[in-house]
């Protein structure tokens, strides 16, 4: 996943990054002193894209959203998506789990390289769901509240390439 956060002069950063998800709601880890998270403390708008590389452009599928970022602070919370991410990457169990730092014990014990990442849920409020095998260029733009897609806002299909336009699009 590539996430894009606002840095503080201005320009936009985008860094790749694994994740997870609950539903529509996006996790992620972040070491703690990067400037992904330093970005989301003073501006928590990202934009997020999800996709992978085809041979075949009417096989490319994938999405991009825009919402805003917080820091976990909630110890089940951050245990759950611990459990996510172990699922979605079993080969992270032979490393060392993160720490959550919310904890007394972890503010007065020495911090360990794993205690220096921080959870990011990502809510979004826009969805833009692209599905090329559905004609080039066709997405279908989707508003969310709170974690239920609340109404599909519009389908379109770029007139790329002397593509037809879908007979819905505005």
């Amino acid at each position: 996943m590539t996430i894009a956060t606002n840095r503080s002069d201005g320009w936009p950063q985008a860094t790749m990054v694994g994740y997870v998800n609950d539903g529509l709601t996006l996790y992620c880890f972040v070491a703690r002193e990067s400037q992904k998270h330093l970005n989301v403390l003073c501006d928590p708008r990202v934009s997020i894209a999800i996709g992978s590389d085809t041979k075949m452009p009417l096989d490319i599928k994938g999405l991009s959203l825009a919402g805003k970022a917080h820091v976990v602070d909630d110890r089940a919370e951050w245990n759950r998506v611990t459990a996510l991410r172990l699922a979605r990457y079993p080969e992270y169990a032979a490393l060392p789990p993160p720490v959550f730092r919310g904890d007394a014990l972890a503010r007065i014990a020495p911090q360990p390289p794993t205690a220096q990442v921080i959870l990011l849920r990502i809510e979004p409020d826009i969805i833009s769901v692209v599905d090329y095998s559905q004609g080039f260029g066709h997405s279908d733009l989707i508003a969310v509240a709170g974690r239920e897609v609340d109404r599909h806002v519009k389908t379109a299909q770029h007139a790329w390439h002397g593509a037809p336009q879908a007979a819905n699009a505005p």
